[in-house]
């Protein structure tokens, strides 16, 4: 099974996406570290342990990390999340699950040591976590096999979830993407461009009737579904952007991809946090990251439902 550790700033989505990686069967979560970005850092750690005891499991343990971005003051999504993050969906559970005493920094320098060219790092929040563990050990982007990341826009520029140009994880923390994207790590973006086509319906929902995630899945993205209606048009649909993110880890043929040159803009106050992709090459740099072509949304979403289903 392959090694990854899954980088959260659990809203709903997060949820879905610990969900999908927990129960496929084919990756050994070694731990799953936290970041301030959707909602306070408190709240993610909360969630992240609720939706773990949710899933039943009892081993993975969850690791705090940055509180706030490493520049910019914190802003968070409860308008697309709700007050806590879960949509109130699991408000009443009290939770005992583990928690790992390492920062998350130091957690994700100490797998990659203990494990050099084999871990997956999955990043579905703002990159703070990492950018601080590269600055404090340099050495990290030689010992992780790939970094797989929900976040950016590229070639659907003004179509942005956050400013026209923007999207919300690297919004969050440009400086800390830019740090990550600079760093020489082997990098895949799903971006907003590919997320954007893979919708779970109120009728694709009722598909797990029966299961045990059919209410949690059901009343948390109840305020999603919502958002997503207001701002995009979509009827009672919501878009799995982090579900994809480890879907790519499962299966990378759900996205077709190629390298080019990405640099992540801090200055502007028009398009802060703007993913920018020489596809022309017109700064004569070498690729940085494999960015998000096309994806086989269909197929995707029905692989979600199912393995969920199959829990």
């Amino acid at each position: 099974m392959q090694k990854v550790i899954l980088d959260v700033d659990t809203g709903i989505d997060d949820a879905m996406a610990i969900l999908l990686a927990a129960e496929s069967g084919q990756l050994d979560i070694l731990g799953i570290t936290t970041v301030n970005g959707n909602v306070p850092l408190e709240y993610v750690v909360t969630n992240t342990k609720k939706v773990l005891q949710l899933q039943g499991n009892k081993h993975i343990k969850v690791y705090r990390g940055a509180n706030q971005p490493l520049i910019k003051p914190a802003r968070h999504e409860f308008a697309v999340h709700g007050n806590d993050g879960l949509g109130g969906a699991l408000a009443d559970m009290e939770t005992n699950q583990p928690e790992g005493e390492a920062f998350a920094p130091d957690f994700i320098i100490e797998q990659a040591k203990r494990y050099p060219g084999e871990i997956t790092l999955i990043l579905v929040g703002p990159q703070t976590n990492l950018a601080l563990a590269l600055r404090k050990e340099p050495q990290l982007a030689q010992w992780i096999k790939q970094v797989v990341i929900m976040g950016g826009l590229v070639s659907e520029s003004g179509k942005g979830n956050t400013l026209p140009t923007s999207e919300f994880n690297i919004f969050a923390d440009a400086e800390a993407a830019r740090i990550v994207f600079h760093s020489g790590l082997p990098i895949k973006l799903i971006s907003l461009d590919v997320t954007m086509k893979t919708y779970l319906t109120k009728d694709l929902i009722e598909k797990l009737h029966g299961t045990k995630y059919y209410d949690f899945i059901m009343q948390s993205t109840s305020v999603y579904r919502k958002d997503s209606l207001q701002n995009y048009g979509n009827d009672d649909a919501c878009a799995l952007h982090d579900p994809l993110t480890v879907g790519v880890v499962l299966d990378p043929t759900f996205v077709k991809t190629a390298k080019y040159f990405v640099d992540v803009e801090t200055k502007s106050e028009l398009s802060y946090g703007q993913t920018i992709c020489d596809f022309r090459n017109n700064w004569k740099k070498e690729p940085n990251v494999e960015i998000c072509l096309d994806v086989d949304a269909e197929r995707f979403v029905a692989f979600f439902i199912d393995t969920l289903q199959k829990a």
